[in-house]
């Protein structure tokens, strides 16, 4: 049986990459293979870091990259991603559990 994936509006998760939609400026998304995550890290936005749900695009502390996401204040739950370089991508999927699933069958670890 075909992985059946996932997609939202903001990530899709396919047999080999993990898309992350209006990642740039201009809208594109950004496709990074499975291969290339080392790890994820699961960011609850809560507490000290309810302040990181109103980051609708960019990065306020030059390490954390967020995707355009004009829902993400209403979001509880983000995933970090280590990728090997000093920014990861930050990424507010609208099923965060379904996405660290896809994650950790493609061999990711997940964290947090």
């Amino acid at each position: 049986m075909a992985d059946p994936g996932y997609a939202d509006d903001q990530v899709a998760c396919t047999d080999t990459d993990l898309v992350i939609k209006r990642y740039y400026l201009w809208g594109s998304s950004k496709r990074l293979p499975y291969s290339a995550i080392i790890g994820v890290r699961r960011l609850e936005l809560t507490g000290l870091n309810a302040v990181r749900r109103w980051r609708i695009w960019g990065s306020g502390d030059f390490v954390h990259w967020w995707n355009l996401d004009p829902r993400r204040p209403r979001k509880s739950v983000a995933l970090v991603l280590d990728i090997g370089g000093h920014v990861k991508p930050t990424i507010t999927p609208e099923d965060p559990d379904r996405v660290e699933e896809l994650l950790r069958a493609h061999g990711t670890s997940v964290s947090g």
